[in-house]
């Protein structure tokens, strides 16, 4: 077996900043997932696409106008239509493969979009000082899913080449739309990972340095984000203002009454309303506003709790102003603890790895990560499942300009998934 990980070096650094230069936001990230489906069917693999992997029912937060925005990207940067017929629409993909020999089915997901964020053109940020910086103004892969996606590849390629000396199959997820927590429900509901036995996901940096992984992360908050629509009545600021049903007072008074939700006595609670847009002219009683918010909550419980009064809230602000409302869904996630068999794989993996400090004291991840969803529907059907942290120096934080990474992390990640796929997977 290929236990040595240096021959895939290259190829973890040249496709990291490959698909640094051309991030994609969710639900638009066609060029990348042609990119990932051609790289897996030259590895070998059977390559699931479109509505084979997403259910078109589950989908969060999908917006056909940025669908289209990345169905023309994808045209202009010379995608098939062919292609582009094949995933139906929608994005990420699955690559499987099977060694032909009886044994345990494996699911590895790694996330493909990006964040809206300006990337740093300042000389001393190393992709603008290496020349891979974004292309596309707003955009940036400020959150690690290059390296993702470019270690995704390299267990790929890795497991290709090994295949004879493993049993089983291996299922690797290329997920969409993990930022705002969107794409993990409407792959989890297409069904990919209920034969799974066991599940591995991971994430890079977070709270980890160079030279160490968490295998016993806590704090996956569960999250729901939602958009919340007033509709009211325009009518004449002057002449007749008793006419109109303001829908902005509706909109302002539930955003100053949602951050006073008492918080919950059990557990670690979050609200926020991140952007509030309303009304049509200075002159005119405002018939609309959207308001994009988000609860969290430690477990469950807490964040049905946030949840329930949330909509208590706009219930409650909307009447108020003789106002309809509408709540939609546009985001999720879940909590996790990981089994302990796997604990134990990733702890052997880990420590087969000369230098890596394998730490596994509670360590508060401390945001919300929608590979949850995928965990914990593996582990509704039998299945073991576990997520940690791969540990990375970085100048600033996840989803700001100067965000970056210790690109020998990717050796190290690359060593540490190869080794647990080994143990899980083992002739």
């Amino acid at each position: 077996m290929t236990t040595c990980t240096c021959a895939y070096h290259d190829q973890l650094i040249e496709y990291r900043r490959k698909l640094h230069t051309f991030p994609e936001e969710g639900w638009s990230e066609f060029t990348t997932t042609a990119f990932l489906i051609g790289k897996l069917r030259e590895y070998g693999y059977e390559v699931l696409t479109g509505t084979k992997v997403i259910n078109p029912d589950a989908c969060l937060g999908r917006s056909q106008k940025v669908v289209e925005a990345g169905l023309e990207a994808a045209r202009k940067n010379g995608v098939s239509e062919e292609l582009l017929k094949e995933m139906e629409g929608y994005t990420g993909c699955v690559g499987i493969l099977d060694t032909g020999r009886p044994g345990p089915t494996l699911a590895v997901r790694f996330d493909i979009d990006c964040v809206p964020v300006q990337e740093s053109n300042d000389p001393n940020h190393i992709p603008a000082k290496e020349g891979f910086a974004s292309t596309r103004p707003g955009l940036m892969h400020a959150c690690g899913h290059d390296a993702h996606m470019s270690t995704g590849l390299a267990v790929a390629h890795w497991f290709a080449d090994n295949k004879d000396e493993l049993c089983g199959k291996l299922k690797i997820l290329f997920q969409p739309a993990e930022e705002g927590v969107r794409g993990a429900a409407g792959m989890a509901a297409s069904g990919g990972v209920d034969d799974a036995d066991y599940f591995l996901g991971a994430h890079i940096a977070m709270m980890c340095k160079s030279g160490e992984i968490s295998i016993k992360p806590y704090g996956f908050l569960c999250t729901t984000k939602l958009d919340v629509s007033f509709t009211g009545r325009p009518a004449h600021a002057g002449v007749e203002p008793n006419a109109g049903r303001n829908a902005m007072a509706a909109a302002c008074n539930a955003f100053v009454q949602l951050l006073g939700i008492p918080r919950h006595g059990g557990g670690m609670t979050r609200i926020n309303v991140g952007q509030l847009t309303a009304g049509e002219g200075r002159n005119v009683i405002p018939s609309h506003a959207l308001m994009k918010m988000e609860v969290r909550g430690e477990t469950g419980e807490i964040n049905q709790y946030m949840y329930d009064s949330a909509v208590q809230v706009i219930k409650g602000c909307a009447l108020s102003q003789g106002c309809e409302y509408k709540i939609e869904k546009m985001g999720e996630a879940v909590d996790l603890t990981n089994d302990p068999e796997l604990v134990d794989v990733l702890r052997e993996a880990g420590k087969a790895v000369e230098g890596l400090n394998v730490r596994e004291d509670p360590m508060n991840f401390g945001g919300s990560e929608d590979a949850t969803i995928l965990a914990r529907r593996v582990q509704a059907h039998g299945g073991k499942a576990a997520f940690f942290v791969l540990g990375a120096d970085r100048p600033s934080g996840h989803h700001t300009a100067c965000f970056d990474i210790d690109e020998k992390a990717l050796d190290t990640g690359l060593k540490v998934w190869t080794n647990a796929i080994s143990i899980i997977l083992k002739k």
